[in-house]
């Protein structure tokens, strides 16, 4: 148990590398429905906007009106909106378009952990780093407690899957499931 909050701890400790993963995650991140983006035309003119994706999937853009980036990366948007503008409207735009808020992507954390709640998930998310961005287990948690409530995508419901977390502390990488949209972690109290 001590090596597993040691872990937890070191995880958080990084954060040189936690800001990496943070634009990697924006880069591969495809946005969805709710997300809050900011874009920010930089040249010729400054013109920033922050916008909420419609339930239709839809941003509005200056100049431009409204542009589909439902299920795009941040990448694949900057590129449309400065291609778009760059056709009679702007000469020679430049664009940046980043992810304020993400409102479609998440996993929820429930049961023994300092600080449950609903988190936005990045490509990178497993179990132990969710458990560990949950703040680590209570003093009940239990690391041998732990399962991943998945959304069913053939049926209503969901299916259980055991995480063996003392497997991944061992040095299994692969018992560290990587999370999806939708994903609830339960941790469990501990037998006594």
């Amino acid at each position: 148990m001590r090596v597993l909050t040691v872990l937890l701890i070191l995880s958080l400790a990084l954060p040189s590398q936690l800001a990496s993963l943070k634009v990697y995650a924006q880069q591969s991140y495809k946005v969805g429905v709710g997300d809050i983006l900011d874009v920010n035309i930089i040249k010729p003119d400054q013109v920033r906007s922050q916008v909420t994706v419609s339930p239709g999937g839809e941003i509005s853009v200056p100049f431009l009106g409204t542009i589909q980036v439902k299920d795009k990366t941040i990448t694949e948007i900057q590129k449309i909106i400065q291609w778009q503008l760059s056709q009679g409207y702007l000469k020679y735009p430049v664009v940046t378009v980043s992810l304020v808020e993400s409102k479609s992507q998440n996993y929820t954390i429930s049961g023994e952990v300092n600080t449950p709640g609903t988190y936005p998930l990045s490509d990178n998310t497993t179990v132990l780093r969710a458990i560990a961005i949950a703040g680590g287990f209570t003093r009940f948690g239990s690391s041998s407690r732990v399962k991943i409530l998945r959304p069913r995508k053939d049926r209503p419901g969901y299916r259980s899957i055991n995480v063996d977390l003392k497997a991944v502390v061992n040095g299994d990488a692969r018992a560290d499931i990587l999370l999806e949209a939708g994903d609830i972690i339960v941790v469990s109290e501990g037998l006594f």
